[in-house]
């Protein structure tokens, strides 16, 4: 990773394109891509075993990093809801047979424990799903039974969130089912969100019409911690506080809502209790008083508009505190009673609001955003 000065203006769009020479924000903004990629081959008919089976479970083996992350968001938003059971595991269990579906996706094609549970799934006659690279030891284990979805779009390895979340749902799409394949995200129009939102964080766009460059810009320098509103939203946060830490060096907290709830106040009163009333920042001389107290913390919370009301209602009494959220409103920011909130693209004409996933796949994106921003200024 190579940091550059912190001296970058986020509103000077030459010196960020200059800065960015290892291509974080194209990675970045390519999330709607891979979604797209992912939708190609499944008009290529590469899952059409799956198209009249009614599997007895779905079971998601990852590796490490962003498949293990896009499993348990996926699982979170929608675990609860589907008519198939849909499990996350770290090796094929010892239960599967010819009626489950066995997903078995991660990044690193040499993984032994990825090799292992594709051998194992397609020897108990299960039928597999492969979203890796096609090569080294897992190309070595292949069978009638095994399906491959590799990479088609070249990204930084922590941008790789929105292939393993496509893959997974085109998965259960592909599968026979009931009305709970309305709760899929169509991935077309999923790519269509996030192609939008890669153009509204685009380097050109100043940091008042840019979520992702206002987010870092709000981070720069801070204490962070991020949260969410639901399990799904939790996720979210978890994977922008691994994005920011891998991508930028950051370090950004993450945890449940009523934890971060509780640290905030607790953190609030410890900080006005020790910070002298008559610190005054155009007056502080470093040399002089010393080094300034430090910054209130922050938290940001992902949520979806469905829980808005209730979540202002949460964050009343915490401060420095805003919500991260997606919204069918044109304007880009809007009053908040807990703090300031950053919108997206409204929805697409008969569409009143955003999916669960959809709404999550955006905001984790923005997060992916933010992270390439602060690198280019400099991490912290």
């Amino acid at each position: 990773m190579t940091a550059v000065s912190s001296l970058v203006d986020l509103d000077d769009v030459d010196a960020l394109i200059a800065a960015d020479r290892e291509g974080a924000l194209r990675s970045a903004a390519l999330a709607g891509a891979q979604v797209r990629a992912v939708a190609a081959a499944v008009d290529e008919a590469v899952l059409v075993r799956l198209a009249d089976l009614r599997p007895r479970s779905v079971v998601i083996v990852t590796g490490d990093g962003r498949s293990s992350r896009a499993a348990s968001l996926l699982v979170a938003a929608l675990g609860d809801r589907l008519g198939v059971p849909l499990v996350r595991s770290t090796g094929t269990p010892p239960w599967i047979g010819p009626l489950d579906v066995v997903v078995v996706a991660g990044d690193d094609a040499g993984d032994p424990r990825l090799a292992e549970s594709v051998d194992a799934a397609s020897r108990r006659g299960a039928e597999v799903v492969v979203v890796a690279p096609e090569e080294g030891p897992l190309r070595a284990v292949r069978g009638a039974r095994v399906m491959w979805l590799p990479p088609r779009i070249a990204v930084r390895d922590h941008n790789a969130l929105m292939r393993y979340l496509a893959a997974f749902v085109a998965v259960l799409g592909a599968v026979a089912g009931g009305s709970w394949k309305a709760l899929l995200p169509n991935l077309s129009r999923l790519a269509d969100l996030l192609d939008a939102e890669a153009v509204r964080n685009s380097p050109s766009n100043e940091v008042f019409h840019n979520p992702a460059k206002a987010l870092a810009s709000g981070m720069s320098g801070r204490r962070v911690v991020l949260s969410g509103s639901s399990p799904a939203a939790v996720e979210v946060a978890r994977h922008g506080s691994e994005v920011l830490l891998r991508a930028a060096g950051v370090l950004v907290g993450a945890g449940e809502l009523g934890d971060v709830i509780a640290a905030s106040v607790r953190a609030s009163s410890v900080e006005s209790a020790g910070t002298p009333n008559t610190f005054d920042s155009f007056f502080h001389d470093e040399q002089l008083d010393g080094p300034p107290p430090a910054l209130p913390m922050r938290v940001v919370v992902v949520t979806a508009e469905v829980d808005r009301a209730l979540t202002e209602r949460r964050m009343a009494g915490v401060p420095e505190s805003e919500l991260l959220l997606a919204e069918s409103s044109d304007a880009l920011f809007g009053g908040a009673g807990a703090g300031s909130e950053f919108d997206i693209v409204p929805s697409p004409p008969g569409q009143a609001t955003l999916s669960v996933l959809d709404t999550m796949s955006v905001l984790a994106t923005r997060l992916d955003t933010t992270a390439s921003y602060l690198l280019l200024m400099g991490g912290s």
